[in-house]
């Protein structure tokens, strides 16, 4: 199991959950519009949950229905940061 970012975080980007992460798995780039946690980074330990803001961030097994399509987003900008952003414009337009 591992953290996820949903879209709450869109055009937010606080970087309260980058600032606690034990192992700095969270990363986004400037033209992102949200951060994005790095599955095989992650360690479940937590930390960045309680400090997001807007409430953003689940565990992958209680990640919404409505944000699932998240989960493999989080993974993908680690894999194809272009197709990741798009599909973000595509869910947020």
């Amino acid at each position: 199991m591992t953290y996820i970012i949903t879209d709450p975080c869109i055009d937010v980007k606080d970087q309260s959950c980058v600032e606690v992460c034990p192992v700095d798995c969270i990363h986004a780039e400037d033209e992102d519009r949200m951060l994005y946690i790095d599955p095989d980074e992650c360690i479940d330990c937590g930390a960045c949950e309680p400090v997001c803001p807007v409430t953003a961030i689940f565990t992958e097994d209680d990640t919404p229905d409505t944000l699932a399509e998240y989960i493999p987003l989080n993974a993908l900008w680690y894999q194809d940061k272009d197709a990741a952003r798009a599909q973000v414009e595509t869910l947020k337009a």
